[in-house]
């Protein structure tokens, strides 16, 4: 990544993709994700939805500072189709994202070559079909401080132009916000030195 404070990933799952090659179909897809279980869901999706195939293959990586990532050649030859789509999310700089390429063979084997080119070209054109967007890295924190304290707490707030999640105002006020993550230590140590004012990470 170029940049630490932001990501590059998809906004929703991108439209179907075809690539033909010697009569096999490679169907291509891309899906959003945040876990392994996200991951799982659309997997059995789509194996409901194309019962026929022969292969799933597919690859994700999930996650901005730790990233976790898996390429699944589900059958076909070592390494001839989970990396290749893999390449494809690392060339695009994406992340939280997963991509799956359904074979349907044809007939004539295309070679470990063949195969690589085609998974890759799948991938590539099943990206080109999503909208992809650039997100800031977030951090949170709760704010909790007496009521008389709360204009303190919201003088910080305007002048860093920080995102409230949620807030009770009782005597005792509970916010949760949002900052950009370089920002993240300028804005906790200024809410630290507030007197009667406690900030924790979440």
């Amino acid at each position: 990544m170029s940049d630490k404070d932001t990501f590059r990933t998809i906004v929703k799952p991108g439209h179907e993709v075809l690539f033909k090659d010697k009569n096999s179909k490679f169907y291509g897809y891309t899906f959003p994700v945040q876990t392994e279980d996200d991951v799982k869901v659309q997997i059995e999706a789509l194996k409901k939805k194309h019962h026929a195939a022969r292969h799933w293959c597919y690859a994700y990586q999930i996650g901005v500072e730790d990233i976790m990532y898996r390429a699944n050649d589900d059958g076909e030859p070592n390494n001839s189709a989970g990396m290749p789509i893999y390449g494809q999310i690392q060339s695009f700089e994406l992340t939280n994202v997963l991509i799956v390429v359904v074979r349907y063979f044809g007939g004539v084997k295309l070679g470990v070559g063949g195969l690589i080119q085609a998974y890759k070209t799948a991938a590539q054109m099943a990206i080109e079909a999503s909208k992809i967007t650039t997100k800031r890295l977030q951090r949170r924190f709760k704010i909790t401080c007496d009521y008389k304290n709360l204009n303190s707490v919201m003088r910080i707030i305007k002048e860093h132009q920080l995102k409230i999640e949620s807030q009770t105002m009782e005597l005792q006020c509970e916010l949760v916000i949002s900052v950009r993550q370089k920002n993240a230590v300028l804005v906790f140590e200024n809410f630290d030195r507030l007197f009667e004012v406690e900030i924790k990470k979440l």
